[in-house]
């Protein structure tokens, strides 16, 4: 049978939430830039998100709690731990996520610990780990011969991988910076860079010679 929630916060929940912080900080630093933590609040499901490290989703302090973190406040009896199931960023960037439920000496659930990986970021991470296993001569090659759009979209890939990002996902600040990038390498001198440019970035050429201004 299912135990009376008591309507308080509790000091021991307190505590035990203070240090899920702590953790999830601790893991936030360990696990970046590729995996987001966020720590919810269930006592306060419209205002669940207590503290999120790697921000990935967009969300912030203060938004809501997830499906997952309703269906434990309904059922004390709801899997505590749901490890590496398929999850979605509202962008479309895959991710593989787990989610970790908290229970008060109660038996009832109050906060939850939640990690988001961008698998999207690992195809630009092999890529570096690629270049990064060359041959010192063959690696200069690839990189520094700016002679192709397969350098051009290289590039890209690699500056989106530093923001824990991907291309298509980043901001107009931020492909301004990536422009500004290119120009400084050479790669905007190339023929046809700026189509390649603005293909892999899935916007339009407008965007990328507005942006280039």
């Amino acid at each position: 049978m299912r135990k009376p929630r008591s309507a308080k916060f509790t000091h021991e929940q307190q505590v035990m939430l203070d240090q899920v912080k702590q953790i999830a900080a601790g893991l936030g630093e360990t696990l970046a830039p590729f995996t987001e933590v966020v720590v919810h609040d269930l006592r306060s499901p419209r205002h669940a998100i207590l503290a999120i490290h790697n921000n990935l989703s967009g969300r912030e302090v203060g938004d809501p709690a997830t499906e997952l973190g309703l269906a434990r406040l309904a059922d004390d009896d709801y899997p505590q731990v749901i490890a590496n199931y398929a999850n979605r960023f509202a962008d479309g960037r895959r991710a593989k996520s787990t989610s970790i439920g908290i229970k008060d000496a109660d038996g009832h659930y109050f906060a939850a610990l939640c990690l988001n990986v961008d698998v999207t970021l690992f195809r630009s991470l092999s890529t570096l780990l690629e270049q990064f296993s060359l041959p010192k001569n063959a690696a200069l090659k690839e990189t520094l011969d700016p002679s192709s759009a397969d350098a051009i979209r290289e590039r890209i890939d690699r500056y989106a991988a530093s923001l824990a990002t991907t291309p298509q996902a980043l901001r107009a600040e931020q492909r301004r910076a990536l422009l500004q990038t290119l120009r400084d390498e050479g790669y905007l001198a190339l023929r046809k860079s700026m189509e390649t440019v603005a293909q892999h970035l899935g916007v339009s050429r407008a965007t990328v010679y507005n942006a280039v201004k």
